[in-house]
């Protein structure tokens, strides 16, 4: 019989940590999983590291309109960061093919500017300039499935600018 503690005691000091390391030295951000639920609100269902992401939105956004920039409105940075959450729930297949455009198009939002009302393109990730995003890393990440206090608990979760982007499961 497999003793439990002994497999996941070579689990984390054999793939787990060296995994963590590599990816720290590649710039990721370590979070703790304390930090990272904090960073979710304090909620076990949401995924998006929500504070992270609204500062980048703010941060990494603007509008060029006759030669002058503007930033966008934060109630548009905050309808960006609703539109994603939204997008999130509306099924497997839809929610994959509306997640990668927005996060490969950008999300277009109206905002007034010198008095026009316009739409302008607000980006979740920043494709030209890579060294412009913020990567973080965080281990044993619960998630609270919707409806139910069951979980799920990755080993390691990849995020890009506090959206989720990549899970590693270290067997």
């Amino acid at each position: 019989m497999i003793d439990q503690a002994s497999l996941e005691f070579s689990e984390l000091t054999r793939s787990q940590l060296p995994a963590l390391h590599l990816l720290q030295n590649l710039g990721y951000i370590y979070l703790s999983p304390r930090e990272a639920l904090a960073l979710r609100g304090g909620r076990a269902d949401a995924v998006l590291l929500e504070s992270v992401l609204l500062d980048w939105l703010a941060r990494n956004n603007e509008i060029q309109y006759n030669g002058q920039r503007y930033p966008f409105s934060e109630a548009n940075i905050h309808t960006a960061v609703q539109v994603l959450k939204e997008t999130l729930s509306i099924g497997l297949l839809r929610t994959n093919e509306s997640i990668f455009d927005l996060l490969s198009l950008g999300k277009s939002l109206p905002q007034s500017v010198n008095g026009n009302l316009k739409s302008f393109s607000l980006r979740y990730i920043d494709w030209e300039h890579p060294e412009k995003n913020v990567y973080h890393v965080s281990e044993e990440f619960a998630v609270e499935r919707r409806g139910s206090h069951e979980t799920r608990r990755p080993d390691l979760v990849l995020f890009v600018n506090g959206i989720p982007f990549g899970v590693i499961e270290c067997k």
